[in-house]
């Protein structure tokens, strides 16, 4: 049997080499840069890490309603988070804040919700290196599970995100 001293340093060694941080190191904010497909965790002005990313299945410019297969762009915050999901895992985007839903509404629509970041469907993780290579999601930000393991353990609740075109 290991001694307990000599398990919690082997311990220690493990989460440093995957990268998952401690609670000193979580991140100040995110970026997602949607025309690069890419999202990064900053520290200060630095980038600490960067995941590739899809998004919804018509991509281009900002959401506007309801079921048109695109991500936000603009200011928000990652407000709570689900780790019982749908999803492995996920993070909530406060989209839609004040003016998207003056502007839904000037329009006679309803702008959507439930923007999150989450890892791959449940129950298709293995499938995620395929289904990282097209825009699949509904108008959230998709990573594969492990990349959202990481992201889960560096982002805390009230953290801004910056989601640009």
């Amino acid at each position: 049997m290991m001694p307990l001293a000599r398990l919690s340093g082997l311990l220690l060694i493990l989460l440093l080499a995957a990268g998952l941080g401690f609670a000193g190191e979580v991140v100040d904010a995110v970026r997602v840069l949607k025309a690069e497909r890419r999202l990064e965790l900053l520290r200060g002005t630095d980038v600490v890490r960067s995941y590739p990313v899809v998004l919804g299945g018509d991509p281009i410019g900002h959401k506007r309603r309801e079921g048109d297969g695109r991500t936000p762009e603009g200011r928000y915050i990652l407000d709570w988070r689900n780790a019982e999901s749908a999803y492995h895992r996920s993070i909530h985007v406060s989209y839609p804040d004040a003016r998207d839903v003056a502007a839904a509404r000037s329009r006679g629509e309803d702008p959507g919700g439930m923007i999150m970041i989450h890892g791959q469907r449940n129950g298709f993780g293995w499938a995620g290196g395929l289904l990282q290579s097209f825009d699949w999601t509904d108008g959230c930000i998709a990573v594969t599970n492990a990349e959202m393991d990481e992201i889960w353990n560096l982002v805390r609740d009230g953290t801004p995100i910056e989601i640009l075109p």
